[in-house]
Order: structure tokens, then sequence, then C-alpha cells
């Protein structure tokens, strides 16, 4: 079976998305599959074979090597950000009658836009941080801002990954910055009030039929929160599991099934939660977390005594099943 492992992106994520596609690459059970290193970029999608580049066809995704036409049976989709996590390949793919891992195309542009996600939650009682939401050009003031969500609070791309235009707020003086900093990520954004408690990220995944939660990793940023650098640059202490009560950890499991349910998910995600009064509060889903070794989830995946090539094995046939749906 030709596997393609789609890696890259046109946003910061990219590089990121280029650890966690190697991972892939390297977990793929080679008896089982023929795969392929597969680099979408802003200027040119190829494939990478012995460090030579071979075009992508973008009219089938095929591409051709000794005068021969190669076709995927399935893709790995481990891109971060755009167009791989915000239902663009997505759809691209179902177009070309292509089967693919993760969710589908509204499932991923959905999750991808932050305010429409709280809005679907908000019809399940997930509790949640207080939100303003603008676009760039809307007249906003600081300080009715602050006496609506108080300080500190958040200002966050409404469609962004990473922690990438992040910021919080302690003080009015820093409010121009910090939208400056948000809206070079993306048009749209959201303030958040600030939720005082401990932040959980939940590994969640459709395993075998069933949803199935990977495990519970408690972060303890350096920082003042766990931005960009708290999770790629080692500002950051990940405890997996987290040493949380049984109550709680049960509280946190069935919250973050019910966020992964109502939303329609399917494949890998990650949900992140701040706990505060031993509520867990929804934060934000990431439908393609990533998968470098120092990542979340294959700490998760690796505490749980679960195999990333079996984890992947199941992933490839929930997009096969897929596709057969689609015939229908």
């Amino acid at each position: 079976m030709n596997v393609a492992v789609v890696m890259g992106g046109y946003s910061g994520e990219s590089v990121i998305s280029l650890r966690s596609g190697q991972l892939i690459l390297n977990n793929l059970d080679k008896n089982k599959y023929q795969t392929f290193e597969i680099h979408i970029l802003l200027n040119e999608w190829y494939c990478l074979i012995d460090a030579v580049k071979y075009p992508i066809n973008k009219a089938d995704f095929t591409f051709t090597k000794d005068n021969q036409v190669i076709k995927f049976d399935v893709i790995s989709n481990t891109i971060h950000g755009t167009p791989g996590e915000d239902g663009h390949m997505q759809a691209y793919w179902e177009l070309l009658d292509i089967p693919y891992t993760g969710c589908n195309f509204y499932q991923s542009a959905l999750t991808f836009n932050k305010r429409d996600t709280l809005s679907v939650l908000s019809k399940f009682d997930i509790p949640k941080a207080q939100s303003i939401y603008l676009s760039k050009g809307d007249a906003i003031d600081g300080k009715q801002v602050a006496d609506q969500l108080g300080i500190p609070f958040f200002v966050k791309p409404n469609q962004s990954g990473s922690s990438l235009g992040v910021s919080m707020v302690s003080t009015l003086d820093d409010f121009q910055k910090a939208l400056d900093f948000a809206f070079a990520e993306d048009n749209d954004i959201l303030i958040e009030s600030y939720l005082n408690g401990r932040e959980v990220s939940v590994g969640v995944m459709n395993y075998k039929g069933e949803t199935k939660v990977m495990g519970i990793t408690e972060i303890l940023s350096q920082n003042s929160f766990f931005d960009y650098e708290a999770k790629y640059l080692g500002k950051s202490e990940e405890v997996t599991p987290a040493n949380l009560s049984e109550q709680l950890k049960n509280s946190v499991e069935e919250t973050a099934k019910k966020v992964y349910e109502a939303l329609g998910m399917s494949g890998f995600s990650r949900t992140d939660f701040i706990i505060m009064n031993d509520v867990p509060h929804f934060i934000e889903i990431n439908t393609n977390p990533g998968l470098s070794p120092q990542s979340i989830f294959p700490q998760q995946a690796a505490h749980a005594k679960m195999e990333m090539s079996d984890l992947l094995d199941n992933e490839i046939e929930l997009a096969l099943k897929r596709k057969l749906i689609w015939k229908k």
C-alpha cells in the first residue's frame, strides 16, 4: 500500500510539522506500507526521495519517477496549521477520492476556528473562559475589555496553532502590542478571560471504534503561560500522567471525550483544559497534534504502552473505512 506522509504547510508551524512527519515515517510498518515523504510548502509541493525532489502534480496528487506515475492509496496527514489542519487539503483530497487520516474537511475547518468551536461547544455545557471576538479594524476599548473580562486576559488569533500570536495582557499598557501580535497571524482574534488553575492536555482518539483517552499531561510552564517557547524550546515541564485525584481524573477524561464526540472528531487529537475549582475548562482542541519525539501525544502513547505503529495502523484503517462511506 502506497502511503503519502504529508508534512509542512504554509504557516509558522511548518517546522514542527516536518518533525512530526519524520516520526510517522519512522513508525509506519515497512512490511505493510511503501512510504513516501511529501512536502507541502507555500512555493512547492514535492516528494523527497534520496534528497531528490519530485514535483507533485496538483491535478491528481501524483508524482512521476523514472517515467512511472506514482499514485497513493492513502494519505497520512501531519500538516500543522494551514492548509492541512483547516480543511483545505482534506476537501481537495476528498474531491480526488483519496482517503486521508484525521478528521474530515468540515471538522477540520470547524476546530481550526476557535470562535466557531466555542459556539458549538456552548450547546453541550462545556465550561470555558469568557470571550470577546474582534475583526481587524473593529473599534476596541481596553478599559471596557478589562471591566468585562478582568485582568490579566489573553489575546489570541482566531485561527492559529502552537500558541503563535498569543499574549497574556497583565497591564493595559501592553494591550495594543498584544493586538498587533495577534493580528499579524490572523484578521480575527479572540480576547479571553484568564482562568487561574492547572493546565492539562488530553490525548483522545478513535481507537478500534471507541473514543479512547490516551492520557492526561499536566503542563508546568516556566513562562507566564504555555506559549511557543514553553512548548518547543524547553521552557516547560510536562508531567505524564498528571497527578490528579481519581475523581478529578475521571472528570477530565469524561469532559475530553464529550468534547471529542460533540465536535464529531476522528483520529488523533489533543485537547487543552484549565482545571479551575476542580472543573476542567476547555481551552482548545488540536486535530493534528504534534508528533515529534518531545510532543505530548507520543509521550502519552508511550505511557499507555501503546505502539505508535499500532496507532498509525488504526488511523489508516479509519481512513480507508471513511472512503467506503464516501462510495455510498
